[in-house]
């Protein structure tokens, strides 16, 4: 679907008093609420499943593009050109994140995206990277302008790494942990690290002490243990019980958190619509009930759109719910 956006010509609209008619966007989607950073701005600068890798547990399904080759992916003057729009009439949030549909490492101008919220707003800014691209020293200069830096580490050798995040052919595991290591080296803000739990893949506690002794080496601030709670891109993924995961917290220094299943954050009253409630979907696959708190109304109007939507998406079963995806 579409979504239409104002051109740079209406901005004169932007504060205008009688201006009832709600902005929509092609690269920004929410704020939403999010289990770990509070009401968050997404900003999308890759095509929908363009990665460096093709991770057997992302819940936006397999890559349709799996590339290591960065440049100007979406035009960066749209993308701000979005971000002022959106500070100018709401610019409430509590951070800005970058995160959506693929690796956003990949775009050349994803750096000149965290300096341009850094020198207009008070928010923080996040980057949630896969680690894929850091071995390169300007995708790590410009990785260091955000608060703070999501890195991911899934697997403990290059054929785990094959196995789990099933990585362009150009990757090498190790010359990723390198990266790892000289962006702590170089960084000065908050390193956070997410570790992603596959039954049968790297869920055994000695696959996860090898992972743990890893993450050791590149000191994050924090790490994070999630598991696929959303239906993820093969079906043989499974959830790790939360109890097992918290045993396996321990492992790592300093001792991992629980990512727990969606919990409902402050409403972030979203305007409500058909293109609000798709963008959504195809970044966030989820339940109507998710969707609900998402954007702060009820589960009978999302419901109702989610209806109207019809073949544009598809249905999934996950633990006993039904999430709603994009449909391919």
């Amino acid at each position: 679907m579409l979504v239409e956006y104002y051109c740079s010509e209406s901005l004169d609209r932007v504060n205008h008093p009688g201006m009832t008619e709600p902005l929509s966007y092609k690269y920004l989607f929410g704020p939403v609420p999010s289990r770990r950073l509070g009401r968050s701005l997404g900003v999308d600068l890759v095509p929908f499943k363009t990665c460096s890798t093709d991770c057997v547990f992302c819940q936006l399904g397999s890559v349709d593009h799996c590339t290591t080759t960065r440049r100007e992916y979406v035009p960066l003057v749209d993308v701000l050109g979005e971000l002022e729009r959106w500070m100018a009439v709401d610019g409430r949030a509590d951070y800005v994140t970058l995160s959506g549909s693929g690796e956003p490492t990949l775009h050349t101008g994803f750096g000149e995206v965290l300096r341009f919220v850094k020198r207009r707003s008070d928010m923080r800014s996040v980057l949630l990277t896969n680690s894929t691209l850091l071995h390169l020293p300007e995708v790590r200069r410009d990785a260091a302008e955000a608060d703070i830096i999501k890195v991911s580490l899934s697997a403990w050798d290059q054929v785990s790494f094959e196995k789990v995040n099933r990585p362009h052919p150009e990757l090498n595991f190790d010359r990723m942990v390198d990266g790892l290591r000289a962006l702590r080296a170089e960084y000065c803000g908050t390193l956070w690290m997410e570790t992603f739990i596959v039954p049968g893949l790297n869920a055994h506690p000695e696959e996860v002490r090898k992972m743990a002794a890893v993450a050791a080496g590149i000191q994050p601030d924090r790490i994070q243990l999630n598991t696929a709670v959303r239906p993820p891109a093969e079906e043989f993924v499974q959830a790790v019980p939360p109890e097992y995961l918290q045993k396996l917290a321990g492992f790592f220094t300093p001792p991992a958190e629980v990512i727990a299943s969606f919990q409902p954050g402050e409403k972030a009253f979203t305007l409500l619509d058909e293109t609000t409630l798709s963008r959504l979907i195809a970044r966030h696959p989820a339940t109507a009930e998710q969707l609900a708190h998402m954007t702060g109304h009820s589960e009978a109007a999302v419901q109702n759109l989610l209806a109207q939507l019809g073949e544009a998406l598809s249905k999934s079963e996950r633990n006993g719910e039904i999430y709603y995806k994009a449909a391919d």
